[in-house]
């Protein structure tokens, strides 16, 4: 052990407000590990199927699920919506990011993330979670969930735009798995 005197005792190095046995190292800084945008999305084009409950003329769901659409989707009715991928072949996921927008109404969003091993006969919950859209201060959700999921046939994601009853339709900007 180093100390700062030979001498001093460790009481009086915790009095003078020093650890005596503190073990410590420098280290070098390592890069943040960003990913850019797109990078080891699946392509869900050629990897899945995908269900959808209703969708607005304009905002089809493949708007909220190719990286080369802006747009996202929405729901042509009020009220509870599901979109479930079904997928070709099971996959190991990692990694799920959902985007979602409002900008014009106020309303508390709930949904909840959910996948199957078994082609969608039994479910297991990855989230539930609320959010509350107040335009103009908060209009914008975004969630990157880290998961270690293996053989998953079924990615199901159902959204109540409105946990009050409102007439709010559902909408995604963006969905991405990896």
């Amino acid at each position: 052990m180093n100390r700062v005197h030979p001498h001093q005792s460790d009481h009086e190095l915790w009095a003078r407000g020093t650890l005596a046995f503190m073990r410590k190292r420098l280290i070098t800084p390592t890069a943040d590990r960003v990913r850019p945008h797109g990078e080891g999305w699946l392509d869900l084009e050629r990897a899945a199927a995908v269900e959808v409950t209703s969708e607005e003329e304009g905002y089809p769901i493949e708007s909220a699920l190719l990286s080369r659409e802006t747009r996202g989707w929405r729901a042509s009715r009020s009220g509870a919506q599901t979109v479930r991928l079904v997928f070709d072949e099971p996959q190991r996921l990692k990694r799920i990011a959902l985007v979602f927008e409002e900008n014009d109404t106020r309303r508390t969003q709930e949904f909840v993330l959910r996948w199957s091993a078994d082609g969608g006969q039994s479910f297991r919950e990855i989230v539930r979670q609320q959010w509350n859209f107040s335009p103009p201060e908060s209009v914008r959700e975004l969630q990157e969930y880290q998961v270690e999921l293996s053989d998953v046939t079924v990615l199901e994601l159902i959204i109540t735009p409105d946990i009050s009853g409102g007439m709010a339709r559902a909408s995604v900007k963006s969905l991405r798995v990896s």
